[in-house]
């Protein structure tokens, strides 16, 4: 049997449409900056492209800057918008992804003041507490749109509201957001937005940076100026091709309901696991959970071989071993947070995959009980 992908999250399987449209790029000495007619199709690709994407997230196309995928667009926000302003004061949520919780500490070896706003414990900034960071002077705010780990999502155009109304820029990661909920730029009411086309069943290695029209960035690449001078290098046409062919499809493919999640989380409550982020808005496809007295890393790995690809927490966190600070922020216990892991589904995913997953787990769980109960 073949195996079943439950790992949408980390990265969502290529479309053929995506495929199809790269292939007809791949080996075409296409570079858009080319005067000659092969620069020229190059140029003309990578508008479409960018059109498609703007028209994706409710932008304008001179408002997209396509980068390397959503870490470059994160650093792009944090270190572009910062990095041409004297040392201030910086937020971020206590649950960012490391793509923006690492250039905000480097920023913070530079001079700049780091703050983090805690969440409750259903995983949600609060308008309260947010406010009450911002009592002191704060130049960027940074929060995700949804989280890559709970899914849960976040009150983003209230919190970026409250921003602007202490006078600072505000900056949301949507990397996990975008083809699972709708995405609208201009009604969140952010300055930037990052986005990523691997999760949307486009390449990886591809992504984009939306900004407002008005925002002052300092580039984090020098070169030939491509990207109007915000993102020199020549620009890959073939991944950037695809994902605004995915992007393109994203207009016809509906969105995914919680029903499949559901049943799956049902499943899970009658085999007594702790589901974090249950009690608020929460993306339809993703699922945490833990089973008290089971590591995290060891369940993943036996439903592995018995078929089911899933995750102990974020692909990019993959390297460590540490509980999530996700869930430690949350408030959960370091010992329950051992235990995290996440099924994030996908459009092609079935109910007979789901049931046959619960049915699988029961085995699993079983047999590393008795394997604990013999080494205690």
């Amino acid at each position: 049997m073949a195996p079943t992908y439950f790992d949408h999250n980390a990265t969502t399987p290529i479309s053929p449409r995506v495929r199809e449209a790269m292939w007809s790029w791949l080996g075409v000495p296409a570079n858009a900056s080319s005067r000659h007619q092969f620069g020229r199709a190059a140029s003309r690709a990578l508008e479409q492209a960018r059109e498609q994407v703007a028209a994706a997230v409710g932008a304008h196309p001179t408002q997209v800057i396509f980068t390397s995928g959503g870490t470059e667009a994160d650093n792009l926000a944090i270190q572009g918008v910062c990095g041409g302003m004297e040392p201030s004061r910086l937020v971020v949520s206590a649950i960012e992804h490391p793509a923006v919780m690492r250039p905000a500490q480097a920023l913070q070896r530079q001079g700049w003041q780091l703050a983090s706003v805690e969440v409750e414990s259903n995983g949600q900034v609060s308008r309260t507490r947010l406010k009450e960071t911002l009592r002191k002077p704060t130049a960027l705010v940074s929060v995700m749109l949804a989280n890559n780990e709970t899914g849960v999502l976040q009150p983003i155009p209230e919190l970026a509201e409250t921003a602007r109304s202490h006078g600072a820029l505000f900056h949301t990661d949507a990397v996990q957001a975008l083809g699972r909920i709708k995405v609208d730029f201009a009604a969140l009411g952010v300055h930037a937005m990052s986005i990523s086309a691997h999760k949307i069943g486009g390449p990886q290695g591809c992504g984009a940076l939306i900004v407002d029209k008005r925002l002052d960035l300092r580039p984090l690449l020098y070169g030939g100026g491509q990207e109007k001078g915000r993102r020199s290098g020549t620009e890959n046409i073939a991944a950037i091709v695809g994902f605004g062919v995915a992007c393109e499809s994203l207009k016809t493919a509906p969105l995914m309901t919680e029903a499949l999640r559901d049943v799956l989380e049902a499943g899970l409550r009658q085999r007594n696991a702790v589901i974090f982020g249950a009690r608020a808005p929460r993306l339809p496809n993703t699922s945490f959970f833990a089973f008290p007295g089971i590591d995290g890393e060891t369940l993943v790995m036996a439903l592995d071989r018995a078929g089911y690809a899933v995750a102990s927490g974020s692909a990019c966190s993959s390297d460590s071993s540490d509980p999530s600070h996700v869930l430690l922020a949350m408030g959960v216990s370091p010992e329950l947070a051992q235990g995290a892991v996440r099924v994030s589904l996908g459009p092609e995913n079935t109910l007979q995959e789901v049931e046959g997953f619960l049915q699988a787990l029961d085995s699993v769980l079983s047999n590393l009980r008795q394997m604990a109960a013999i080494a205690a």
